[in-house]
Parts: C-alpha cells; structure tokens; sequence
C-alpha cells in the first residue's frame, strides 16, 4: 500500500512540475517566438482561452501536490504557500488586461509554482535543498 501511495505521489509531482513547466514555456518562449516569426502567429492561432485552460489543470493538480506533501511532511508548508503564491500569480495573469503585464505577473506566478513542486520533490527524494 505505500508502494502504490509513493507511486500514485511520484506521478502527481511528474504531471505538476510538467504542467508548470508548460506554462512557463508558454508564457516567456512562445511570445519571443511569435514576435520574431510574425506569419507564425497567424498559422499557429493560439486562443486566448490557453492561460485558462492551463490554469484550470495546473491549479487542482498542483494545489493537490503540495496540500498531500505538507500535510505528510510538516517541512513542506513553506513549499506549500511558495506554490499558492505562484497559483495567485498564475491566476492574477488572467485579470490584466495588458500583454506585458500579463505575460510579467504570469512568468514569475509559474516560476513561484515550479519552484515550489520542484523543492517539493527534492525534498520527497532527500535531495539536499
């Protein structure tokens, strides 16, 4: 049974870290890509709709992650609230209106989630922090 706990975990950090990772891919490569490779944008057509749907995954998946982790482990609070802090961003990224600004508050809410799933699993491995 803990076999299976430490594996069902093992794989929910994976997709975590994943789905942050995407976003952050997204948020800061994507934009450089499509302003130097203008007919791109034009092909490629991504909705709007993309910051919400990666937030619709990342948010019950990672809050999810990290809830499990600082509950089990009473040093992972801290990793715990890096993570919410960064699902805030994430999430305060929808509400601006301004690209920049968007992609700004939306790249450091990613790296703040990242950061926390990242230190999370380090910690879950016993890798010095």
């Amino acid at each position: 049974m803990i076999i299976a706990r430490r594996k069902v975990s093992n794989w929910l950090d994976g997709v975590a870290v994943s789905v942050s990772t995407a976003c952050l891919i997204h948020c800061l490569a994507l934009p450089a890509l499509l302003a130097i490779l203008p007919a791109w944008s034009r092909w490629l057509g991504l909705p709007e709709a993309i910051h919400l749907w990666l937030l619709v995954v990342a948010l019950p998946l990672s809050s999810l992650v990290l809830w499990r982790a600082a509950r089990q482990s009473g040093q992972a609070w801290q990793s715990f609230w890096l993570g919410m802090a960064g699902l805030s961003g994430m999430s305060a990224g929808l509400l601006v209106e301004e690209q920049s600004a968007e992609t700004i508050v939306t790249s450091i809410g990613a790296t703040l989630l990242a950061s926390a799933l990242i230190i999370n699993w380090r910690r879950r491995f016993g890798c010095s922090l």
